[in-house]
């Protein structure tokens, strides 16, 4: 699944590409969750131009100059592809197509992709949001026992990580993915608080370097710990899985907080 870097370099490409278009088209092909009829959706943005196109938690996010706005959540396997003319890409779930006769598209073979005109706010902060920081934090960590990360991945307390940058993050802030949030003391509650600022946005520059132009897919290449290809942290320290639902890289490096 495409995490918080990822869509916000997609979100930057997709903006240069298309703000400043309009929309001729909308084109659903199997969208089961999209919250208004196929028509509604038309209707409401067709001979709107696009004005910006942004990333906000998980999803994308398209506003028109009507300040109609389309979500797009990619789920785990959803991808976008721009084109010309017809749209040749398998699994389509939504188009849009635009008065000079491009295009984009957002596939799906699991076809759970999911397109949201106007979705409502949501309570929980975006992860690189000021009202993420550390007073948030240290509240939301001190009122549960759950562990660290199950917390990190929770789109109802922050939104945006996902499993892998999760892994990322605890390591650099030097805690361990098991322990107890109201165990973490205050100190190490601003490391996390600032290892999620930093490991999101360097994983977004590392992802512009070797990819300037991606719209879809995972670069992971460069992760330090959430890595099959490496076997220690830079540090030295063995890099330690735990299977399960999803998987966990971690080292002993990591203070365990019980």
């Amino acid at each position: 699944m495409p995490e918080l870097p990822d869509l916000q370099v997609f979100s930057r490409n997709l903006d240069k590409k298309l703000a400043g278009k309009t929309v001729k088209e909308i084109n659903v092909h199997k969208a089961p969750k999209l919250n208004v009829t196929h028509t509604e959706l038309q209707n409401t943005l067709h001979g709107q131009k696009l004005s910006s196109v942004y990333r906000d938690g998980k999803e994308l996010f398209f506003k028109f100059s009507k300040g109609d706005v389309l979500g797009l959540h990619l789920m785990l396997h959803g991808k976008l592809f721009l084109f010309e003319g017809k749209n040749d890409n398998k699994y389509p779930i939504i188009e849009l197509i635009f008065t000079d006769d491009t295009g984009l598209v957002l596939t799906d073979f699991q076809g759970i992709a999911t397109p949201t005109l106007n979705p409502g706010a949501k309570d929980a902060p975006d992860a690189l949001s000021p009202d993420a920081g550390l007073d948030y934090l240290k509240q939301k960590l001190g009122k549960t026992k759950t562990n660290v990360k199950t917390v990190l991945l929770d789109q109802k307390i922050i939104r945006g990580i996902g499993n892998a940058y999760a892994d990322e993050i605890l390591w650099d802030a030097g805690i361990s993915p098991f322990s107890a949030s109201n165990k973490i003391p205050g100190d190490k509650v601003k490391d996390l608080v600032r290892s999620i600022y930093s490991v999101l946005k360097d994983a977004e520059k590392q992802i512009i370097k070797s990819n300037p132009d991606i719209i879809a897919g995972e670069v992971r290449d460069f992760m330090l710990i959430h890595n099959a290809k490496k076997k220690t942290s830079p540090k030295g320290a063995e890099i330690l899985v735990k299977e399960g639902s999803r998987k966990t890289y971690y080292t002993k490096e990591q203070e365990l907080y019980s």
